[in-house]
């Protein structure tokens, strides 16, 4: 029998405000001390009282708005009641029936599997805040779990969607797409690997063009979208063969094991568990206004989606150019100041317009500048090079006065020093030359040195000669012009 898979995801953000959800410590996701930024109000202490963030609310409703959600006028939290050892309190409050946010959708993009690109749109059910839990870690030595709750009352946003995933390249196209958004609106830094944002797939397998759904397994508190589609495809492998075999599906709760990429059982849910939802009697209330919702709406920047269609329009660039330079607000932000540094020499000097420069811009940044950037754990905003520099070595580029090796060279220099382009291709000498006569020898010698590689080219193999052109470059540091090099070669090979 052939089945389908049916899948929904609930995704925790960790927001980013300067203090957690209901008092004054600290959110630091980088302090690395235990125990450090809590007080009475977040531990849970008899007599406390907590009192709203009201950034980690707007920071929600941004989210909300930038996915298409409707802002209700009435919204309260609740407490939801359970026990575990990182839940000071013995309940936590969140929202259940009056959530700052309902309904939305997200539109995502992804390779299908006969290799091409799909859309789909995904409905997303709600958006709601609720305070994060501490941290339990194990300690592999005493054999005893020990916690730390400075993340204990954190603000943490929890997006729900509807079960409209089939595919796990769409689970992943989804998360990816979502953790963007988040980063553009400023409302967290949704890094997994600090654990800023969390993923769970809710999968069920279904016979194909059958309506009811199968019975539900969540695998929980996954730290990357890649391992999320990964374990939907395990989840939909494990799942198929028990079916296969007459075997019912247990409504369980899974692990995912990277290391051995399979999920594994945590706890039966065969019971739904009944956390005793109550309105918060300690917190009042919100009444949201349209002119306080219009506001956050006039708040919000220009989104991935948007951005990537408006660099493809404006500045010609492929979507896949577009899609990098856009992954990242600050990156595609720094493109841009480097465009506007390019379009002012080109209305100071008319009479020397560059070919193309966006494009030559587009070229370095996706490729070396954004190694780089990986490479160092960097931000553009972070980095030696300024947006003036960088469009005076794009403008080097693109007027043939460097070569594409050289322009390389340059920017790993510049990346580490912060000097000026002209000064490091000054120091090192590295100015193209385009002198005919200096070429023409260089070519003699590179042809007459590699006479195998000359054979194949004049038995027709004319893609032989960028073997040789690539041998001028090496003999002349990157100095010589390519296109001057390659005509050269050409015509002496004739």
């Amino acid at each position: 029998m052939t089945y389908e898979a049916v899948m929904g995801l609930e995704i925790h953000a960790e927001l980013k405000t300067r203090t957690k959800m209901f008092c004054r410590c600290r959110n630091d996701p980088d302090e690395r001390h235990p125990n450090i930024n809590i007080c009475p109000v977040c531990m849970g202490h008899p007599g406390t009282l907590p009192v709203a963030n009201g950034d980690a609310i707007e920071k929600v409703i941004q989210v909300g708005l930038a996915l298409g959600g409707a802002i209700p006028e009435f919204s309260q939290f609740d407490r939801k009641n359970y026990f575990y050892p990182d839940l000071p309190k013995g309940y936590q409050i969140s929202q259940y029936k009056h959530p700052f946010v309902e309904g939305g959708y997200l539109d995502i993009f992804y390779s299908d599997e006969a290799g091409g690109l799909s859309t789909k749109r995904i409905q997303i059910t709600r958006i709601h805040l609720e305070e994060d839990t501490g941290r339990i870690i194990h300690d592999p030595k005493s054999d005893a779990a020990l916690i730390d709750f400075n993340r204990a009352g954190v603000p943490l946003m929890e997006l729900v969607t509807e079960p409209d995933f089939r595919f796990p390249a769409e689970v992943k196209a989804f998360g990816e797409e979502l953790q963007r958004i988040v980063r553009y609106v400023g409302a967290s830094n949704a890094d997994m690997e600090k654990g800023e944002m969390r993923v769970e797939v809710n999968i069920s397998l279904r016979p194909k063009g059958a309506e009811e759904f199968g019975t539900k397994v969540e695998v929980k508190n996954i730290n990357s979208f890649k391992f999320a589609a990964d374990a939907a495809e395990y989840e939909f492998r494990r799942q198929s063969d028990a079916l296969e075999r007459g075997e019912k599906i247990a409504q369980e709760t899974r692990g995912w094991k990277e290391s051995e990429q399979k999920t594994f059982s945590q706890r039966s849910k065969e019971e739904a568990h009944d956390y005793r939802y109550f309105p918060e009697p300690d917190l009042p209330p919100f009444v949201i206004t349209t002119e306080w919702v219009e506001k956050l709406r006039a708040g919000i920047p220009e989104l991935p989606a948007a951005k990537r269609l408006r660099f493809t329009e404006q500045y010609g660039l492929s979507r896949e150019a577009a899609a990098l330079l856009t992954s990242d607000k600050a990156l595609a932000d720094y493109y841009e100041a480097v465009i506007t540094e390019l379009e002012r020499h080109d209305r100071d000097t008319p009479e020397k317009p560059m070919k193309n420069p966006q494009l030559v811009a587009a070229g370095l940044m996706t490729g070396d500048f954004l190694r780089l950037l990986r490479e160092t754990a960097a931000s553009p905003s972070d980095i030696l090079i300024t947006p003036e520099n960088f469009g005076e070595l794009v403008m080097y580029l693109a007027e043939d006065k460097i070569s594409n090796l050289t322009a390389k060279s340059v920017m790993e220099e510049m990346f580490r020093l912060g000097e000026d382009p002209s000064d490091i291709i000054d120091r090192l000498g590295l100015w193209q030359t385009s002198d005919a006569s200096d070429i023409e020898d260089m070519a003699r010698h590179i042809i007459k040195e590699n006479p195998d590689v000359v054979s194949r080219y004049r038995a027709g193999n004319a893609a032989s000669v960028q073997f040789l052109v690539g041998q001028i470059m090496r003999e002349s540091r990157g100095k010589a012009n390519p296109k001057i090099a390659r005509e050269m070669l050409e015509r002496l090979l004739q």
